[in-house]
């Protein structure tokens, strides 16, 4: 997974840290998949879109925008997400994002 939180992070103990981080932390985070592309072959697919949501924090909200890309591999007769990539584009947002979730 790359994001723009937690950076690269590689195996679900690692992944799950930043999870935790934005989902179970004193902030209150809501993120919508919209404007999407999907692109499959048989046993692969992977999504090309945006997010869009917002992040609460005490008295301080912050729109959010996100640039991001989803794989997924069929294991067995499960789709399992294999890659994340997410980019916050504007370093503004970025810089608070990472300021209010990190506590910088």
């Amino acid at each position: 997974m790359d994001n723009p939180l937690g950076g690269i992070k590689r195996g679900w103990k690692e992944i799950q840290v930043v999870y935790e981080r934005v989902f179970q932390g004193p902030a209150r985070v809501y993120v919508e998949f919209y404007d999407y592309t999907l692109h499959a072959s048989d046993d692969m697919f992977y999504a090309v879109g945006r997010e869009r949501g917002s992040l609460r924090m005490g008295d301080q909200e912050l729109s959010l925008a996100i640039r991001t890309t989803r794989i997924f591999k069929r294991v067995g007769t499960v789709w399992r997400q294999v890659h994340h990539h997410g980019s916050i584009e504007n370093p503004e947002l970025l810089a608070k994002y990472q300021g209010l979730l990190l506590g910088r």
